[in-house]
């Protein structure tokens, strides 16, 4: 079964791909965030370098129960293990857009926001999620991280308390004829006189990159042709398989260290974590 840590050595040992070389068939992608994604599923799936396409698609059946849409997180998950939600972004600092969909520290299988597909993949409730940034400048992949949800992101009610509240002040406006079956914030019906308008309301999720998050950690090298980050707590790390955690911890270019983090739901409450790193020398 894959995992993480399987992928952190594949990737130390093929960082010189490049996001332009990925193929989705026998055709380049022209979309970078696409091509981020499937970078990230090869790594899982161990098809980087597969030029087979039918080898390639029967690696990733083997790897993953799950691969997601663009309406619907997660992008990924791994048969009997974690969910995966990609992110590219262009400038090593910039702050991640996760839409109407809140940051989340586990991934549960009743959110309204995930489809049909992703709940009935496999028989799960829960699953850890990682969250996967990458930093891709002229189609070049300069930096990684992969973040576990449950470092970087509170609970769920603190997201959900703050919607809810949202959703019930704009239901006490007497004037509004209110949308109660969207799964947005909300929706206005019968906006004009001829009733034919409708208003959409949605979130817009930002959460700060996990670089400036955890600075005081890992201090972002702007010169290094390629930096790999990895952020778990120490119980995650120790639930993987013994041959896995000791192919990192005698791996020539992979750097773990045990930190300590402030816990997403109490900051004055330090929590252990594990930190790996990767760097290209400049």
């Amino acid at each position: 079964m894959s995992n993480i840590l399987q992928a952190l050595v594949r990737i130390a040992e093929n960082y010189q791909t490049n996001i332009m070389t990925i193929t989705d068939g026998n055709n380049r992608m022209n979309n970078m965030g696409e091509g981020l994604e499937n970078y990230i599923k090869y790594v899982f799936a161990d098809a980087l370098h597969e030029e087979d396409a039918t080898i390639r698609k029967e690696k990733i059946n083997q790897t993953f129960s799950y691969t997601g849409n663009k309406n619907n997180p997660p992008d990924m998950i791994l048969k009997g293990g974690d969910a995966i939600e990609v992110k590219k972004i262009q400038s090593p600092s910039t702050n991640l857009q996760l839409n109407s969909s809140h940051p989340k520290a586990k991934l549960h299988c009743d959110n309204p926001k995930i489809n049909k597909a992703c709940r009935v993949c496999e028989t799960w409730e829960e699953k850890d999620l990682i969250y996967s940034i990458g930093y891709v400048k002229e189609k070049k992949l300069l930096s990684l991280w992969m973040v576990y949800g449950d470092c970087y992101a509170a609970e769920e009610t603190t997201y959900t308390t703050v919607e809810n509240r949202i959703k019930d002040t704009l239901s006490q406006i007497d004037d509004l004829e209110i949308n109660q079956g969207t799964n947005e914030l909300s929706g206005i019906n019968n906006v004009d006189p001829l009733g034919i308008t409708y208003l959409r309301i949605r979130g817009m999720w930002i959460i700060e990159n996990p670089s400036k998050v955890y600075n005081y950690l890992y201090q972002t090298d702007p010169d290094a042709p390629f930096q790999l980050i990895a952020l778990m707590r120490t119980e995650k790390y120790f639930s993987f398989p013994n041959d896995d955690r000791r192919s990192i911890e005698t791996h020539k270019l992979l750097v773990i260290k045990d930190v300590k983090i402030e816990d997403p739901n109490n900051p004055v409450k330090l929590l252990d974590a594990k930190l790996i790193t990767y760097k290209v020398a400049s």
